[in-house]
């Protein structure tokens, strides 16, 4: 028997009743939202652990499984190559079989994923197996990824009222940097030697099986027994073929879905460019990891602040568009001080306020993306966001290191024997982040469709009631 806890949701338009005092509808929301979104936090911090696991002991991972370090990088790489497919089943997924059962099979395979990269370091003799067993299991992680990094929008509309919504979804959504920034501070210190990865990869199952047994166990539905907001409550997503058409011609959307799929392409170029963009003016590798923990805490701390904002004012537009222009200007300036050397406090300087005003923007975006494209399903406007964004980073990562040169010399690098120079692709990356910006300022407007489809329902809730009310008792 659940124990409700009932919320007054208040909405912009205003029903006056009789006498005219002001009259406000209930909703039931249940306290097991909290115990969803903590599965979907714990999954999405998971997942993010497994996808980095080898990226900060690149060399000692090498080492142990006996495959050289380009065979380590496709480990990581993985999960970008099998996200993109497999995102476009899992937006039709998560619409038309429901979040239960996409979250209980991701966290399977997340399991799975972890067990079987566990059995890759039991060494049978004249066998090379290990290697093939952590690709399978990585595998696994990466298929479990979009069903897992697609259900936050999902999971905030079902299951919270309309003033949490932003916040349920910046909780949920940071939970993957927040895997990411511990995937990179656990593995380094568990593992000195090639000897200790077994033990790493045990670290990282035993949380990936307690969360697959909570999931399994706990998430009892796909939806709370009654609605948590007149969205929910009327809720009526248009099938996915027809979703996606009317995605096609949504001129705000598409809009949307260029230019913050561009966005995060730039940041995720940022994450995975960093170290080899700041070694060549004498910055070392702990410095330059360093910035991109700050990158995370930042942005977590940011989208913490701006997600509660969000949800007070409903100021999507507002909120994004500014925070976009001074993403745009924090991009400009690392472009510039990351080519200075000796200057370790303006850079990492720079790397805190580009994560703090550029990761708050993503559930922000991911809100506004349902907003716009309303009655398509969340999963489905939000996860092509996502998809767009993958797609746009392959591109841009592949353009980037295209336009590096060859420096012949160059005394303060720490980069080893291949020292790249990368003023003209940091520039590239300042000057795409600022066009789209640009863009996206000038040509970006959208009415808040899913908001005023609550306004409306709510409208014709109290019409019913007031009719209900006013019909004469015919037995009497």
């Amino acid at each position: 028997m659940e124990n409700p806890e009932d919320i007054r949701t208040g909405y912009s338009a205003v029903f006056p009743g009789p006498n005219t005092e002001e009259k406000r509808l209930f909703f039931r929301v249940y306290r097991r939202r909290w115990f969803v979104l903590l599965v979907l936090c714990l999954l999405n911090c998971s997942n993010a652990t497994i996808w980095l696991t080898f990226a900060p002991v690149a060399n000692q991972s090498a080492q142990y499984l006996k495959v050289g370090l380009d065979e380590i990088n496709w480990l990581s790489l993985v999960f970008m190559v099998v996200a993109i497919p497999l995102s476009f089943g899992t937006t039709w997924m998560l619409d038309t079989l429901g979040l239960r059962i996409t979250l209980i099979l991701g966290s399977w395979l997340n399991m799975l994923g972890a067990l079987l990269r566990f059995l890759g370091t039991l060494r049978v003799e004249s066998v090379k197996i290990q290697y093939p067993l952590v690709m399978g299991g990585q595998t696994l992680g990466a298929l479990a990824q979009p069903l897992i990094i697609f259900a936050p929008t999902k999971l905030a509309a079902l299951w919270f009222p309309d003033h949490q919504r932003a916040t349920a979804n910046t909780i949920a959504s940071m939970s993957n940097p927040l895997g990411i920034l511990l995937a990179n501070i656990i593995s380094p210190v568990m593992v000195e030697t090639s000897a200790q990865i077994p033990n790493l990869l045990l670290a990282y199952m035993v949380p990936a099986c307690i969360i697959c047994l909570l999931a399994t166990l706990g998430i009892r539905s796909s939806t709370p027994p009654t609605p948590p907001s007149a969205g929910a409550e009327s809720s009526s997503s248009e099938p996915f073929v027809q979703g996606l058409k009317l995605l096609l011609i949504n001129r705000p959307y598409l809009i949307l879905l260029l230019c913050f799929g561009s966005g995060i392409a730039i940041f995720t170029c940022f994450s995975t460019l960093l170290d080899q963009i700041l070694c060549v003016q004498g910055y070392t590798n702990d410095f330059a990891g360093l910035c991109g923990a700050l990158f995370i805490v930042f942005g977590i701390v940011g989208a913490g602040a701006l997600g509660l904002y969000v949800d007070k004012t409903k100021k999507f537009i507002e909120a994004l568009k500014i925070n976009l222009s001074l993403s745009s200007l924090a991009c400009i300036a690392f472009s510039v001080v990351s080519l200075m050397p000796q200057q370790k406090v303006a850079v990492a300087s720079v790397c805190s306020v580009f994560g703090l005003l550029g990761f708050s923007i993503y559930p922000v975006a991911m809100e506004l993306s349902v907003e716009c494209s309303y009655p398509v399903g969340e999963a489905t406007s939000a996860g092509f966001i996502f998809i767009s964004g993958q797609v746009q980073s392959v591109v841009y990562i592949i353009v980037l290191q295209t336009l590096t040169k060859r420096l012949a010399d160059s005394p303060l690098s720490t980069c080893g024997d291949a020292v790249l120079s990368w003023r003209v692709p940091v520039m590239v990356m300042a000057g795409l982040c600022t066009f789209f910006t640009c863009c996206f300022l000038l040509f970006f407007n959208t009415r808040y469709r899913r908001l005023e489809a609550e306004e409306r329902a709510a409208h014709n809730r109290r019409n019913d009631s007031t009719t209900s009310e006013s019909e004469p008792d015919l037995d009497s």
